[in-house]
């Protein structure tokens, strides 16, 4: 199991879950952040802080944001596992279910 970003981080990408996740596993694409589903080891802390609340725990994720579990797994094909997003920096890619999506208004 694991946690799952959503489609409230899209275009807003605060880092806040970044900041207290343990083992580094939010990864950050151009337009959102991303959690690698095996590095996540289900923790919980990057959920509370999220101040869009976009971050769901794989079960929990709403019925119409199903699609963004698959976003999140897809989206570590071309990449693998790096062992730490600070590591390897923001990707210049989004997976295809954002890169389409149009800008999203930012309170």
């Amino acid at each position: 199991m694991t946690y799952v970003i959503a489609l409230p981080c899209v275009d807003v990408k605060d880092r806040a879950c970044i900041e207290e996740c343990p083992v580094d596993c939010i990864y950050e694409g151009e337009r959102m952040l991303y959690i690698h589903p095996d590095e996540c080891v289900d923790c919980s802390a990057c959920e509370p802080v999220c101040p869009v609340e976009a971050i769901f725990y794989e079960d929990d994720v709403p019925e119409h944001w199903a699609d963004y579990y698959k976003a999140n797994v897809e989206f570590f094909d071309n990449i693998g596992s790096p062992g730490g997003a600070a590591k390897v920096g923001a990707f210049a890619k989004d997976h295809p279910l954002i890169s389409v999506l149009p800008p999203q208004a930012v309170a």
